[in-house]
């Protein structure tokens, strides 16, 4: 006799394997979906992010540094304090970045230049000045491949930190690191054989349809120019009432500013930018040949914010020849006994930028110095 439960037809057997494959794959997906999903990794930051991050650590370590070597009596505190005021400047513009032009850096940018200052505490003179060189070293060639506003703000933060080494070193009587002496000025580079420009036609076009750089660029060139123009006028107005001592130095200083303002013309030229024409004369401030040297300082001075343009604007070539123009103006604006600023090339309100985190200021090393306004 047939078993009553036994069935057998095919279709009923058809119908359970279904509805038991449905309640398994219903379980499944509940369990799948209860599982957490893995979170993605965080996404890198951009280098201009990189490359401040690294400069506000190392300008707060060397800062750190400075007050403790200050307060051990382990270096002069009268030749640390302008450098801890620097320092602090520098980190309070760090935090809080001034806006700018920015610009996206090129593929394959690189990492971040690491500053040694950050992984060991400088504990003499002698080391303090090699981190502050090694600081400012790493500052400017971040600078090379940094968005536009960041760019300068980091080429200003690497040349003053440079300078500083060279004087720190020469107050303390310790050798000074290779770099820190900026060089006198930059020559006018490898021009190229031709120019991609097309020739210059009656009718000027608009400035979206010319060829090679944004006319920014072309802009901040042209400013170069006439600011480098304006110096070989000043310096061949000062030269005849300069004392001998610094009638020797003004004199090679005029024949590099004679360099850079052809280097400079051939930059715009190659950028596809017209011409600046050279004035028949400058109006010079009334104290200018009453004191030559100091006018001189201040004329120096008054180039950086040119050169800190084209840091800002440019790319490539033109921006590293603008940055050794830029510290080649700092050296030579400290050479006369002007100040080239805490971030040389921009101009800064102390009283308008962060104050430091908390913490910055180490366990009894005392209160920092008040930073001046640049």
């Amino acid at each position: 006799m047939k078993d009553p439960r036994q069935d057998t037809n095919p279709r009923m057997r058809l119908l359970r394997f279904c509805v038991f494959a449905l309640a398994a794959l219903v379980v499944l997906s509940l369990g799948f979906a209860l599982i957490p999903a893995e979170k993605p990794a965080p996404a890198e930051p951009p280098f201009s992010e990189q490359a401040r991050a690294a400069a506000l650590s190392a300008a707060l370590d060397l800062r750190a540094a400075g007050l403790q070597l200050a307060s051990t009596g382990a270096a002069d505190s009268a030749a640390l304090d302008p450098v801890v005021t620097l320092l602090t400047i520098q980190a309070r513009a760090l935090i809080s970045p001034p806006a700018g032009p920015t610009q996206n850096p090129p593929a394959g940018s690189p990492q971040a230049t690491a500053s040694p200052a950050s992984s060991a505490s400088p504990g003499s003179a002698p080391e303090f000045v090699q981190a502050l060189a090694n600081s400012g070293t790493a500052r400017l060639k971040d600078a090379e491949t940094a968005d536009g506003g960041m760019a300068r703000l980091l080429a200003g933060t690497g040349t003053a930190q440079l300078l500083a080494a060279g004087r720190l070193a020469a107050a303390a009587g310790v050798p000074a690191p290779p770099g820190t002496a900026a060089p006198d000025a930059e020559g006018p580079g490898t021009a190229a054989a031709s120019s991609p420009c097309p020739p210059i036609s009656p009718t000027p076009a608009p400035e979206g349809t010319l060829p090679g750089t944004p006319p920014d660029t072309r802009q901040a060139l042209a400013a170069a120019v006439s600011a480098e123009q304006q110096a070989v006028y000043g310096y061949q107005a000062a030269l005849p009432r300069l004392a001998p001592a610094e009638a020797g130095p003004a004199s090679e200083f005029l024949r590099l500013h004679k360099e850079l303002a052809a280097a400079a013309e051939e930059r715009l030229r190659l950028d596809c930018g017209a011409s600046v024409p050279q004035q028949p004369g400058y109006v010079l401030d009334p104290g200018f040949l009453a004191s030559p040297a100091a006018a001189l300082g201040k004329l120096e001075a008054a180039t950086l914010v040119s050169y800190g343009d084209v840091v800002a604007v440019s790319q490539g070539q033109d921006r590293k020849w603008a940055l050794a123009a830029l510290q080649s103006a700092a050296g030579r604006a400290l050479r006369w006994g002007a100040d080239p600023g805490p971030v040389p090339g921009l101009t800064l309100d102390a009283g308008q930028l962060p104050a430091l985190p908390a913490g910055a200021l180490p366990t009894g090393a005392g209160p920092a110095p008040s930073p001046a306004a640049p």
